[in-house]
């Protein structure tokens, strides 16, 4: 009973804190003629409910795909018409099919924010609580201290509630895709994968992991027993639940051609503004997009993209144990951020999610990231006018993650994995790596601090405008290379301790 009340204090402070962020500025706040996310939202909403499906993916007089068409899969879309069902309800005038465009008022945005609120509440959220609660190891308040932090990342509530989108529902319906299969329930975890799967394309970070558990588990039982009743079971519900979703698209197979070449734009180039992968902070020193031709730079970032996927997948398939689950959807989803075609800023926040299934077995590291992956899009914070959120949400993630989860306290060899290294680096028995990890740890969050306020405080050089974004960007990209490297050798390392093990598996 005392378990769940401190349960519904976090989640009520949880969802105090995104309102909180909400009260903010939002993505291209009267900044015309596109505005930003916020009226990327609200057009979806305007054209999915006044125009007839067919139409939805389609250029045409009443859909002008250059502003902010939809380029999300079906679920999205589903989505945003069930939120302007409810506007028209309240004001005709938030989706009216051209007049429309660009609309700003405070009942709206009440209307806007509400709605994310809402879809964290409902998916989200009580994801998260069971997680923590049934999956997560140790005592009742160790349990309770990891929701509370899981809860309060400041990543995703900057994003959804202060920039403005529904990261929270594709995010949530993983989440509950990972639930189900840590309780066992393969065919369920297979359907809500598949919802978030259907609702963003991004979530194929971590549909390899999914799929070599699962896979995995099938050869294990044995294919011509078990193993093959549980694999015919999982692709029937994983088909009968992508039918479903796509189904007003299925008569007509260009309609379908259509809503895949608009989730797959390849044509954008390799990546967009300063992001805290490969190929950005390569091209700070090599024009990577001046010496290749779009072909072969789609062609080299898909291999390498693979190159790096493969171990990890390989070790879940021949392994799988749902602590190398929790491990390859952090190294597969870091992988596709680091290497793939097209990545935005935001999608650091399908890196996060996992790391977050690692803060009760993990704590230091877990949290270090997810204080580096919040800093990796403080120029689209600045942007948006987010700067005071910003600073008091990673502030106050910090602060929890040293009294709740004690990270300090857990940072010996053991406790972060390093024993590995002395074997592989040949480091000398005596040498100590966790005091290593410790200042390095402190020197990371003080250049983070650091250059977030110089970022605020100076003007950069006229012949470098883009200096602080690219500073921002090389740092976190040291940050997440470091990562993948270390969760790679983790992966391949021993297995957890034997309290964890038995936990996992």
């Amino acid at each position: 009973m005392q378990t769940w009340s401190l349960v519904s204090i976090c989640v009520l402070l949880g969802v105090v804190v995104r309102w909180g962020v909400s009260l903010n500025s939002y993505s291209g706040a009267q900044k015309p003629p596109m505005f930003g996310d916020y009226e990327a939202q609200r057009h979806w909403q305007e054209v999915t409910y006044n125009l007839p499906v067919q139409e939805w993916y389609f250029n045409n007089t009443d859909n002008d795909l250059n502003y902010w068409g939809l380029d999300y899969p079906p679920l999205t879309a589903y989505h945003s018409w069930i939120c302007a069902y409810i506007a028209k309800i309240i004001n005709p005038e938030w989706v009216e099919l051209h007049r429309s465009r660009g609309y700003e008022s405070p009942a709206h945005k009440l209307f806007m924010r509400t709605t994310v609120l809402v879809a964290d509440v409902l998916i989200y959220i009580p994801a998260v609580v069971l997680y923590c609660l049934y999956l997560a190891d140790g005592s009742s308040k160790k349990k309770v201290s990891t929701l509370f932090c899981f809860l309060l990342y400041p990543g995703l509530i900057l994003i959804d509630h202060g920039h403005f989108q529904y990261n929270g529902v594709s995010l949530g319906f993983a989440l509950w895709g990972v639930l189900a299969l840590g309780l066992g329930w393969d065919a369920l975890g297979s359907m809500a994968f598949s919802l978030a799967l259907n609702y963003k394309q991004m979530e194929l970070y971590h549909a390899l992991p999914f799929f070599c558990y699962l896979l995995g588990k099938c050869v294990k039982d044995g294919l011509m027993g078990r193993g093959l009743f549980l694999l015919v079971r999982i692709a029937a519900t994983v088909l009968a639940t992508f039918a479903l979703c796509w189904l007003p698209f299925l008569s007509d197979p260009s309609q379908a051609l259509q809503v895949v070449r608009r989730i797959f734009p390849v044509g954008r180039g390799l990546f967009e503004d300063k992001v805290a992968n490969t190929w950005c902070s390569l091209n700070t020193l090599i024009k990577i997009r001046s010496i290749l031709s779009g072909d072969f730079q789609l062609y080299l970032s898909f291999a390498l993209t693979i190159l790096a996927v493969l171990p990890s997948s390989i070790r879940l398939l021949t392994k799988p144990t749902f602590w190398n689950f929790k491990l390859a959807l952090v190294n597969s989803s870091l992988a596709f951020f680091l290497f793939s075609y097209q990545v935005h800023e935001k999608s650091i926040l399908l890196v996060a999610l996992p790391i977050c299934l690692l803060l009760n077995d993990l704590p230091f590291t877990s949290a270090w990231f997810l204080q580096a992956s919040t800093f990796s899009m403080l120029p689209l914070f600045l942007k948006d006018g987010l700067l005071v959120p910003y600073a008091v949400t990673s502030a106050a993630f910090l602060l929890l993650s040293i009294c709740l989860l004690s990270v300090l306290d857990h940072c010996s060899e053991e406790e972060m994995e390093l024993c590995t290294y002395k074997k592989l680096l040949f480091c000398h028995p005596k040498m100590d790596l966790a005091c290593i990890v410790r200042w390095k740890f402190y020197i990371s969050i003080a250049a983070m601090a650091g250059l977030s306020i110089l970022s605020v405080a100076l003007e950069p050089p006229r012949h470098l405008p883009d200096l602080f974004p690219v500073l921002v960007s090389t740092i976190a990209f040291l940050h997440f290379l470091g990562t993948f490297i270390h969760f790679n050798i983790l992966q391949f390392s021993k297995l957890p301790s034997r309290k964890r093990q038995k936990k996992n598996n």
